[in-house]
């Protein structure tokens, strides 16, 4: 290579320094490379491995893989993926039973959760996390702030940005895949909240905390002012970051309010900025959303957060069905997941009223599995009808066990049917020998149907 110098312009000498290693998806997917994560997910969603790669570079696929974390099964999330699921559990200060929360991960594993957020809230939850993250090949997901004060074993207004630091490191090194950080809710949200007013004010648990905190201190919001060093610690442990929406409507009343659309604008600011650090982002959303509001909502995160993956809770569609709120979110996720949303968080039946038990995050994980399911049947997803058309199938020929088999809950479907046994082969005591599958199969068999005027 030859170089031209002179007095006043000195020959540029070629940049000798390594280029760093790459160590998170994006850096691998940016460096050209598709790594054995991006293969999995490849294969699962019948897609390129080069398309995932592109996507994992642009932002718009993140594949949560803690390097740390060795029995995960990775899976993608975001734009022309599957729509993926999340079960939220963890030990809390009025129910703290570590057995009852196993029993919860057995269920959402049984029933093919991709995700499992440990939101323990109380004592040292250090130990629990960790045998989670040794035994599920599900993602892992926490919110720091959640732990702070057990952990740190300080009042809430003595914790230093330094110590919520300390947390995120931990929460990483133990192998977390990805992290919930409030950090959009910076004091330009907070004048917007205080302007405008709301129903129901601040419903995010983090969120609140952290306003707490900040009223407390009269500083800045310490995830907001500290966001650069938190990227560092994500990136080094590859950990996507989970942007919460602190400002989510908490009722049907506050959504698409000032509050939330002016933390969206902050959120979007700081998907660019995780990028640019090599983090991989998802960005959380409602909440409480009437159904007309949905569509435009999941369209204008999209817009604002350039195309990242959007994980939403719900949205509830109404707020007057405490006891079936698990529909209600069913309701909303399917039209937000098939409106643009990518990965849905479960509702239980307990929302609003209690900590969930083992029969609730079953109801609830079902009930999201079918918006999910439902919204890639929508979207016409590369083999998203098949295990339908199988059923479909497998109802045409009253092959009971296979029906057993194809279903969400197979358990609950065998419960049901074994409850009421029919008198005839081939039937339910729906219809019993009225059955329609069962007369034209009949027919088409080339047989005669013909039934007892008294059975009819």
């Amino acid at each position: 290579m030859q170089t031209h110098a002179s007095k006043d312009h000195p020959a540029i000498q070629p940049n000798t320094q390594p280029k760093p290693q790459p160590i998170t998806q994006i850096d691998f997917a940016r460096a050209g490379m598709v790594t054995d994560q991006m293969r999995v997910v490849a294969e699962e969603e019948r897609l390129d491995p080069e398309f995932i790669r592109q996507k994992v570079a642009a932002g718009q696929i993140a594949i949560p893989a803690n390097i740390h974390h060795a029995s995960l099964h990775p899976v993608g999330v975001g734009d022309g993926l599957s729509t993926k699921v999340n079960v939220n559990l963890g030990i809390s200060g009025d129910l703290a039973d570590a057995e009852v929360e196993w029993q919860k991960v057995d269920v959402a594993l049984e029933l093919g959760a991709h995700a499992i957020m440990d939101l323990s809230n109380s004592g040292k939850t250090q130990a629990f996390r960790r045998e989670l993250i040794k035994r599920s090949p599900a993602m892992i997901g926490t919110v720091p702030m959640y732990d702070a004060i057990g952990y740190l074993e300080k009042a809430l207004i003595a914790i230093t940005p330094e110590d919520f630091l300390e947390v995120v490191r931990t929460h990483a090194e133990d192998g977390v895949d990805f992290v919930t950080i409030h950090a959009g809710m910076n004091r330009r949200v907070l004048e917007s909240f205080r302007e405008t007013g709301r129903l129901t004010n601040i419903v995010s648990r983090g969120g609140s905390l952290i306003f707490a905190w900040m009223e407390a201190t009269g500083r800045e919001n310490p995830f907001y002012e500290y966001y650069d060093e938190i990227l560092e610690i994500l990136h080094e442990h590859d950990v996507t970051i989970s942007l919460g929406d602190a400002m989510r409507p908490g009722s049907t009343y506050d959504a698409s309010d000032a509050s939330q659309i002016a933390e969206l604008i902050e959120i979007g600011k700081l998907t660019r900025r995780a990028w640019d650090a090599g983090v991989q982002v998802m960005v959380e959303g409602p909440g409480h959303m009437a159904l007309d509001e949905i569509e435009a909502n999941m369209k204008l995160e999209k817009r604002l957060c350039h195309g990242a993956p959007f994980y939403v809770l719900g949205p509830l569609v109404t707020d007057i069905a405490p006891g079936y709120d698990h529909i209600t979110a069913a309701i909303g996720g399917a039209l937000a997941a098939s409106s643009g949303a990518n990965f849905l968080c479960y509702v239980t039946p307990a929302e609003h009223l209690r900590l969930p038990d083992v029969h609730d995050v079953r109801e609830g994980l079902v009930a999201t599995l079918i918006a999910a399911h439902a919204a890639d049947i929508a979207r016409g997803l590369p083999g998203a009808r098949e295990r339908d058309n199988r059923m479909s199938d497998a109802r045409r020929r009253v092959a009971w066990d296979e029906m057993f088999d194809l279903a969400l809950d197979p358990a609950r479907a065998r419960e049901y049917f074994d409850s009421a046994p029919p008198s005839h082969d081939g039937t339910c005591t729906m219809c019993g020998k009225m059955c329609a599958m069962r007369t034209v199969n009949t027919i088409m068999d080339g047989l005669v149907i013909d039934l007892d005027a008294q059975e009819a």
